[in-house]
């Protein structure tokens, strides 16, 4: 809200609302954030669980933009109704397979109506998928060929933990510890990829210490991986396979070089390794309540502004190795927080006005947005793309 009041107005030409099921703490957070402006800003009273309101919502909607998760247990008659409707939707999920589910209920009603279904508008998955989308796209700017690789890789980030995160992490694991069938989805590499559609070289995550020899640094699993990579894929696909068939893409963290560089591995690897486990989920729901927020909670504004994020994505040039390129994508605020409310405010923005080539359906930001939305975080949402100076 305060992103979107201080960048568009409350009464510009961009018309926008905010919706909630308690209409007093919607007037209360409205006052918080826009002070004497909060009468400005329409509201709309409606319930995740009360579909006739979603239902109004969504037909006076042109794009809902959602942040109401888990979305396995509060977002699926949103989406129904949204692709019922015609109407473009944006949200911050990294349910894997819960999108899966979406999609599979979904695409051929979003592509009969139009609506653009964009899931992972946030720092998952908007660096990994538009970060790979501008890097190859670089490469065949520069050298005319596609890249056959793309290796992402955390190079720094500063933020706090979203306490919707983690619920929607713990509702995962509960499904999958009630269903075996999820465990195939989340481990399934292309997961997300068009049903009988041509499938990739990659393989499992990354869940050890490896070292790197591109960026010359050992690394370590990234927690983020097993969503990120998943959207990729898809936009690969979505795209027309335009990188070739044989397309690999991957992510981890770099952790430095020499002795210290492998004992922080380490170190993430037994982390992610404890975040991955399904067993025990009681113990470790209690755990959790004690080191991270609850949902609806997460850091300061303070420790979101101190907040930021690096990544870099190495693309491998197919005729010399010399010619591969490696891009920088930045953010300028917490990751989790800071950077992921200006990203999807971004895609909301881009999906309500910018002119479009992409058809309806279930999308990724890549396939929906591509070039306009990574024009538009560059512009307004302080997030950077460019490419990385050769080494010699």
């Amino acid at each position: 809200m305060a992103y979107m009041a201080k960048t568009y107005g409350v009464d510009g030409e961009i018309k926008w609302a905010v919706a909630g099921r308690n209409a007093a703490k919607l007037t209360d957070v409205k006052r918080e954030v826009l002070g004497a402006d909060a009468e400005k800003l329409p509201e709309v009273i409606a319930d995740s669980n009360d579909e006739a309101s979603l239902r109004t919502l969504v037909s006076d909607t042109k794009v809902v933009c959602t942040t109401v998760g888990p979305y396995a247990l509060y977002g699926s008659t949103l989406v129904a109704l949204c692709a019922e409707l015609g109407t473009h939707y944006c949200d911050l999920t990294g349910e894997v397979q819960w999108m899966r589910q979406m999609i599979e209920a979904h695409q051929v009603t979003a592509e009969a109506s139009g609506a653009r279904i964009v899931h992972t508008c946030g720092f998952d998955s908007i660096p990994s998928d538009l970060g790979t989308y501008f890097v190859q796209r670089e490469m065949h700017k520069i050298h005319g060929v596609y890249a056959p690789q793309v290796k992402y890789r955390v190079v720094g980030s500063s933020g706090g933990v979203s306490g919707g995160t983690v619920a929607s992490m713990m509702n995962m694991m509960e499904e999958a510890s009630a269903n075996p069938e999820i465990l195939d989805i989340i481990a399934d590499p292309y997961a997300l990829n068009p049903p009988n559609m041509p499938r990739g070289e990659d393989g499992a995550d990354q869940t050890a210490v490896e070292y790197d020899k591109d960026f010359r640094q050992w690394t370590g699993p990234f927690v983020m991986a097993g969503i990120n990579t998943r959207v990729v894929r898809r936009s690969h696909a979505l795209l027309g396979y335009p990188w070739g068939s044989h397309f690999r893409y991957d992510e981890a963290i770099l952790t430095g070089d020499g002795p210290s560089g492998f004992a922080k591995a380490v170190l993430v690897a037994g982390g992610t390794g404890l975040m991955s486990k399904v067993t025990g989920i009681e113990a470790f729901r209690k755990l959790l309540g004690r080191l991270v927020p609850a949902p609806g909670e997460g850091p300061s504004v303070a420790d979101m502004e101190k907040g930021f994020f690096e990544i870099e994505l190495r693309a491998s040039n197919p005729e010399h190795p010399k010619k591969a390129l490696t891009a920088v994508v930045t953010g300028d605020r917490d990751p989790g927080y800071g950077s992921t409310c200006k990203m999807i405010a971004e895609s909301a923005v881009c999906l309500a006005v910018d002119d479009l080539e992409s058809a309806g359906g279930f999308l990724t930001p890549a396939s929906a947005m591509g070039d306009l939305l990574i024009a538009r975080l560059a512009e307004k949402a302080g997030m950077g793309f460019s490419l990385k100076a050769a080494e010699e």
